[in-house]
């Protein structure tokens, strides 16, 4: 559960040799490359825009409606030929669509017309015909007009009206907008719809003959995209004369490997420590059972190489802010039965194994905090029974709940600056700004605490003095600037500003009352709908059982939907607003391994 430390490697060797030494490196997976050649920082987008393509490709022909037998083996077959060709028929068939889609809608709109040519605009005088259909209500308007018109056509909804003009009329000529006429009568335009009609089935044949390459495209995505990744290292590497180098960032327990490589082959090799002008990817290195934390993390962020993986903060305080606005143990096992239902589904990729360890965890304390406040769909637990006896924790009791939700918040802000501090380096004076404000937040929280607490006096003399020792830390140790002379000044100047973060801390704490107003929020709206559906019940005998059903099933299940959404939004909300900007101060980009792709990973993600 850390970054992992990063060497540079530069390799040279022969320009002969480049393609062959690529190739290993490739198949050796652990370097992250670095681009020499100028105008090669692309390099990474144009490999992605090759392999896409490939994927765009099997993607079109696997949601084809009708399919060919596949061609299990072919010795003459070409795969970049046969994507190009997959490709160009996916936008032939667009394009003919979308002309088929304008010449029926300028049809349509021409029918009640009629079918007439236009007369050419010199044997007008220069004059052009406006066509307007005019709701038959909205007839008094064309009194306003200041151009001559004429009404065609009448029906018993629209008149049909013709303009005389030489230049477009105002929009606000007629409340209605015009008929677009076109030039091409109606006769033309129905040839061309059968024209267009007519291409569309030998397009949608082309697609169909196409679908026999599904089979072998699939089992060469993997080879496409290798290939294009080679050929894009290509045009990163540095070659001066017969000489060409290659650069990038490797975890530093792969260097062995490439020194075992480099050896076998007869090439320079030069292994660097990164130095404090360069700028590394980030690797995460988080334990399989807590991956999904690291997946959450890089939704929003990439961590800079000189920060901390917050993968494992992030993996268990969204469980728990999803568990408190959820806040009910029926909903939990709900969750806990779609799990096991999906349970084998997700299990086919990383990822989602990823997604369903997390997704275990955070329904286990969703379970766990529904018994401890003792909601089951809304409903207390039976007096003197088991779920009573576990209940520790009343959603009513205002003041309770919004202590332990500060607390949280509190906590939650506390523990961004302990790791900040823990991650600043053995030099004192680089930690000491992050344990003031975690003085701040303990002593702001003791003081407030006091206010309600058993214990004021106590907790106001500790909460005072944490505070007042917390600002003099944050003032003193903000700047890096000496403490004599003008140096000092600018010191303090640094510390003040610092101070100045004092509101954003106190906002930030205030924000985690959400997790107790979501929650209440959530078991207020499932009590509404009980006591409706038992209204129904006493009111209608009977037929109000059949109601009182309906209300709960449709009454939980958008309950559940809205607490869900709630609790993933906000969840992970507090996680990238308010932690990661007390804990996370550098943004990095991430590790992306020169390496060769798996057959059957990329079989699973079509």
């Amino acid at each position: 559960m850390s970054i992992v430390a990063l060497n540079k490697i530069t390799i040279c060797g022969l320009v002969s040799e480049k393609t062959q030494v690529l190739t290993e490196l490739q198949k050796l997976g652990c370097l992250h490359l670095i681009a020499l050649r100028p105008g090669s920082q692309d390099a990474d987008a144009t490999t992605a825009s090759h392999a896409q393509d490939a994927y765009k490709a099997v993607r079109f022909l696997a949601s084809a409606p009708r399919k060919r037998r596949p061609v299990p083996r072919d010795p003459a077959f070409d795969m970049g030929e046969t994507v190009r060709r997959t490709l160009d028929n996916q936008q032939r068939l667009r394009t003919a669509t979308d002309s088929r889609d304008f010449l029926a809608h300028r049809i349509q709109e021409l029918e009640p017309w009629g079918d007439f040519a236009l007369p050419q605009r010199h044997q007008l005088a220069g004059l052009r015909l406006w066509f307007y259909r005019l709701p038959r209500n909205q007839s008094a308007s064309l009194a306003k007009l200041a151009h001559p018109w004429q009404i065609v056509y009448q029906d018993h909804r629209h008149a049909y009206v013709v303009l005389i003009a030489s230049e477009q009329p105002p929009a606000d000529a007629l409340p209605v907008a015009r008929t677009h006429a076109g030039f091409r009568p109606l006769g033309v335009l129905r040839q061309q719809l059968e024209q267009a009609e007519i291409e569309l089935d030998e397009l949608h044949a082309e697609r169909e003959r196409l679908t026999r390459w599904l089979f072998l495209l699939t089992q060469n995505l993997a080879s496409a995209e290798d290939q294009a990744a080679l050929q894009s290292a290509t045009t990163q590497t540095l070659d001066v004369d017969a000489i060409f180098a290659v650069q990038g960032w490797a975890p530093r327990g792969a260097v062995a490997a490439i020194q075992r490589l480099v050896t076998g082959r007869g090439l320079a090799l030069f292994i660097e420590d990164p130095t404090p002008t360069d700028s590394p990817p980030t690797l995460l290195d988080t334990p399989a059972v807590i991956a999904g934390g690291q997946d959450l993390v890089r939704f929003f962020q990439t961590p800079g190489y000189r920060t901390w993986d917050p993968s494992a903060v992030v993996y268990f305080s969204f469980a728990l802010f999803f568990a408190m606005i959820l806040a009910d143990a029926g909903y939990a096992l709900i969750l806990g039965g779609l799990l096991a239902f999906g349970w084998r589904a997700l299990g086919k990729t990383d990822t989602g194994q990823r997604l369903r360890a997390l997704a275990l965890t955070t329904t286990g304390f969703s379970l766990i905090y529904g018994l401890l406040v003792g909601s089951y769909f809304g409903r207390p637990p039976a007096e003197h029974s088991l779920p009573a006896a576990v209940r520790l924790l009343d959603l009513s009791d205002f003041d309770g709940m919004l202590q332990l939700s500060i607390t949280i918040g509190a906590a939650h802000v506390v523990l961004a600056n302990a790791l900040i501090a823990y991650h600043r380096g053995p030099r004192l004076r680089s930690k000491l700004p992050p344990m003031g404000w975690i003085a701040v937040t303990c002593g702001a929280l003791a003081l407030w605490l006091g206010e309600a607490g058993n214990y004021p006096s106590v907790l106001r003399a500790l909460g005072g003095l944490s505070l007042t020792v917390g600002v003099l830390l944050i003032l003193l140790f903000s700047g890096t600037q000496a403490f004599s002379g003008r140096s000092a000044m600018r010191r303090l100047l640094a510390g003040l500003v610092g101070i100045s973060q004092i509101t954003k801390l106190f906002g930030d704490v205030m924000s985690y009352i959400r997790l107790f107003a979501l929650g209440l929020a959530s078991t207020s709206l499932a009590l509404t709908f009980n006591d409706l559906s038992g209204q129904l019940i006493a009111q209608l005998p009977g037929v109000g059982l059949l109601l009182a059903l309906i209300v709960l099933t449709f009454g939980h299940g958008l309950n559940l939907v809205l607490a869900v959404v709630s609790g993933l939004v906000h969840g992970l909300r507090l996680n990238f607003i308010e932690f990661f900007s007390w804990a996370i101060l550098e943004e990095g980009y991430p590790f992306r391994a020169f390496s060769v792709h798996d057959g059957n990973r990329v079989m699973k993600s079509l």
